[in-house]
């Protein structure tokens, strides 16, 4: 069996955001066995499965992938929606834009200090829209 629906997420500032309590709320009751694929409508924000313990680590994510990848290239062309813009299209290119997560005995079969995290990575990137895919 195969079920999908919809979250829009809030709008959230630039930076990585623990959203697996989100998603689990607008979930239900998960199967016993299957999977749960999510996936991000769009280009400049990704999804990724990191540590949910320690908020230092997703201030260093931000650092490093703004040290990697800055904004203001002088060789970017792609410039007219803002010099945000295009460094959030590659970054969001590295992280990609789904993850899926093992459903074992009705629970999302994520590691003891693994959470699911919004990547946004504009300054204003607005609402979000995910589908999220529940095979079991």
């Amino acid at each position: 069996m195969v079920e999908h629906f919809d979250i829009q997420l809030p709008s959230y500032s630039r930076g990585f955001h623990l959203i697996t309590e989100e998603v689990l709320r607008h979930s239900g009751p998960l199967p016993r066995v299957g999977l749960m694929n999510i996936f991000i409508h769009h280009t400049s924000a990704g999804l990724c499965i990191n540590e949910n313990a320690d908020p230092t680590v997703l201030d260093d994510f931000e650092r490093i992938f703004n040290h990697l990848i800055p904004e203001n290239l002088p060789f970017i062309r792609h410039t007219i929606e803002g010099s945000d813009d295009m460094p959030a299209h590659i970054k969001a290119s590295m992280v990609g834009s789904s993850v899926s997560i093992p459903i074992k005995d009705g629970r999302l079969a994520l590691g003891i200090w693994q959470g699911i995290y919004l990547c946004e990575f504009r300054n204003r990137g607005g609402s979000r829209k995910l589908t999220v895919t529940i095979s079991s």
